[in-house]
């Protein structure tokens, strides 16, 4: 089993009061998994935390029950579940991302549906896995009013993300490694990537050092600090002072 450590700190909502996090971590004795419930588009809905933690429960439930079923089709089925259980309905349910890293002493393998990479770390170099579907849309403006998000939210034109239908989780992006190949893998979600991806405070590898160096939660420190210095969102627009953290390092080489 690889050495795992985590760091997770709550942001604050839309309205800029501090709030519990949405974001959740299940790890599991060959897995672990990583969900972030998106903010509802409607407040008729339950929250993204609430449906994040019933999907984590009932997906660690489908990968402890049956540890050798395709990702897709274990998370495909723990979408199911919950939805019947909570009589959620495609298109008016809350939603969430999910990222799922699995290993045996053979393989390892990364499920990313929505926006929390996976970056794996070995022999190539680093191996970014990211569902970059609903950044492209966001920033292509397509993305404007919570209607834009319910019409494109699980369609062909738009971005895909556990809720209610069952076959997002066929629209995962994945990807599979030896593990001789793989020293280290990385999970983050939003809150932490957007640090690489839009601030440009450090690449993917130094990311890792970092968490490495100092432990995990030295890099939601650095994430902090740059949204601190940048408190009214001139320099960095965001819908959010701070969101939700999660970062999770698996040390396979160790």
């Amino acid at each position: 089993m690889p050495e795992i450590s985590t760091a997770e700190r709550a942001g604050v909502g839309s309205d800029g009061h501090p709030r519990p996090t949405e974001d959740h971590i299940a790890l599991l004795p060959h897995a672990i998994l990583v969900l972030d419930g998106a903010t509802s588009p409607s407040p008729d809905l339950p929250p993204g935390g609430w449906y994040a933690h019933l999907l984590r429960d009932q997906l660690a439930h489908e990968l402890t029950t049956h540890p050798h079923q395709p990702l897709t089709t274990a998370l495909a089925t723990a979408i199911t579940e919950v939805a019947t259980t909570n009589d959620l309905t495609p298109g008016n349910s809350p939603s969430s991302t999910v990222s799922i890293l699995r290993w045996t002493d053979h393989e390892i393998e990364a499920l990313v549906l929505a926006d929390s990479p996976i970056v794996a770390f070995g022999h190539s170099g680093t191996d970014v896995v990211a569902d970059d579907r609903l950044i492209s849309l966001r920033n292509n403006g397509l993305l404007q009013t919570s209607k834009d998000v319910r019409r494109r939210r699980n369609a062909e034109d738009g971005f895909w993300v556990a809720e209610a239908d069952p076959s997002a989780a066929h629209k995962a992006v994945q990807r599979s490694w030896p593990r001789e190949d793989i020293d280290a893998v990385l999970i983050a979600t939003d809150g932490v990537a957007i640090g690489v991806d839009e601030y440009g405070l450090f690449k993917w590898p130094e990311v890792l050092q970092l968490a490495k160096n100092k432990g995990p939660e030295a890099v939601l420190d650095a994430v902090r600090a740059a949204e601190n210095d940048d408190p009214h969102a001139v320099r960095w627009p965001r819908a959010k002072r701070h969101d939700d953290q999660v970062l999770v390092l698996a040390d396979f080489a160790g």
